[in-house]
């Protein structure tokens, strides 16, 4: 009998040693498992902390505050009526580039490009001109003008995405009577309604081209650059009818606008245009033989050449290269490096080979 007990004893001692040897178990299994998730969730954590480069430079690029870098919609191109008579202009400053190339007679016209901003009023619109063209292709850009050039009319048939005003006046085009002016200075173009018309004609929204320019949300200092110089002001004298320049506004780090001796204001806002970015440059131009004698313009502008990059009060040297129509123009510094502008509006100033380019130093007064 006592024999009998004991043995039931011990084998109860060891069903309950088995018990707790198994529990033991179980908490280290649990303890393991806790260690794991902490691990991944410590490693998952440190992953998030520390983005990629490309996480980082979209970061950088979303600051930029002319144009959302990461949209894919095309801009519009619109021309801009340069006739003195035409004067003041409309809308301008909302522009993220414009370039500014000799016409017929001394003339210049401006094109403007506008991207995911599409202001009321734009102009005055003019008419086409075939190198134009090749600027708004280089940023995919559905071109916008009033009438037009036998030459430009024969690119656009070739599938330029356009916008007509002679099509569509009292539509995205409108006149604007109250101005005393002749009336073919008095067309405008609403950007807004002229979207809505280029979606309706089935053009194409997104675009696969990059953008023209790269930009820097952060201030580039031009005067650690190789042969920079102080650049407070600028002539540019297209002919012997029009000259631009720009006056360097310190205070506000932009350049103030002139034309042919009179401030670049806009006709709505009495405002002063202003240009964070100038790029200035000559390209060859020659009157076409097209048996109207009405002094129309080629312009050679495929190949490459010098000019000069000026930002924040400073010219830098550089080059540019365009290879084909429809290709981007590229624009380098003169080690070869692709040139990266300041974060605000561009004007793109295309002059001719015997404009004069005065890039000038203000000189202080011992009184001053």
């Amino acid at each position: 009998m006592k024999e009998g007990k004991r043995s039931k004893q011990l084998k109860k001692g060891k069903q309950k040693n088995g018990g707790i040897k198994l529990l033991i178990i179980i908490l280290v299994i649990l303890i393991i498992i806790a260690g794991i998730l902490l691990a991944l969730k410590i490693f998952n954590k440190g992953q998030q902390a520390e983005p990629t480069a490309e996480e980082t430079s979209q970061v950088v690029e979303s600051q930029v505050q002319i144009v959302n870098v990461n949209s894919k919609t095309r801009p519009y191109a619109v021309m801009i009526n340069n006739n003195h008579a035409a004067w003041p202009q409309c809308g301008l400053q909302d522009a993220y580039i414009v370039y500014e190339i000799i016409a017929e007679g001394g003339i210049t016209r401006m094109m403007a490009l506008y991207k995911d901003t599409y202001p009321e009023k734009i102009g005055s619109v003019r008419s086409a001109r075939h190198y134009f063209i090749d600027y708004a292709e280089e940023n995919d850009a559905i071109y916008i003008h009033w009438g037009g050039s036998p030459q430009a009319y024969s690119r656009i048939g070739q599938g330029i995405d356009d916008l007509d005003g002679i099509a569509l006046e009292g539509s995205a085009f409108f006149r604007d009577k109250t101005l005393k002016r002749d009336y073919e200075h008095t067309g405008f173009v609403d950007l807004e309604k002229a979207k809505n018309y280029a979606e309706e004609k089935g053009y194409t929204r997104d675009t696969e081209k990059d953008l023209l320019l790269n930009y820097s949300a952060e201030e580039i200092d031009l005067s650690t650059k190789e042969n920079a110089s102080v650049a407070d002001r600028l002539t540019l004298k297209y002919s012997y009818y029009h000259t631009t320049s720009y006056e360097y506004d310190a205070e506000n780090k932009v350049y103030k606008r002139s034309m042919s001796g009179k401030a670049n204001v806009d006709l709505e806002t009495g405002e002063q245009y202003t240009a964070k970015n100038i790029i200035v440059y000559k390209v060859g131009n020659y009157t076409l033989n097209d048996g109207e004698n009405k002094g129309r313009q080629e312009l050679d502008n495929i190949g490459s050449g010098s000019g000069y990059y000026i930002s924040n009060g400073y010219a830098v040297p550089i080059t540019w290269e365009k290879t084909s129509h429809s290709g981007q123009t590229v624009y380098k510094y003169e080690n070869g490096e692709e040139i990266t502008v300041n974060d605000g509006n561009t004007f793109i100033q295309i002059c001719p080979t015997d404009a004069d380019i005065g890039i000038e130093q203000n000189v202080k007064t011992e009184s001053e």
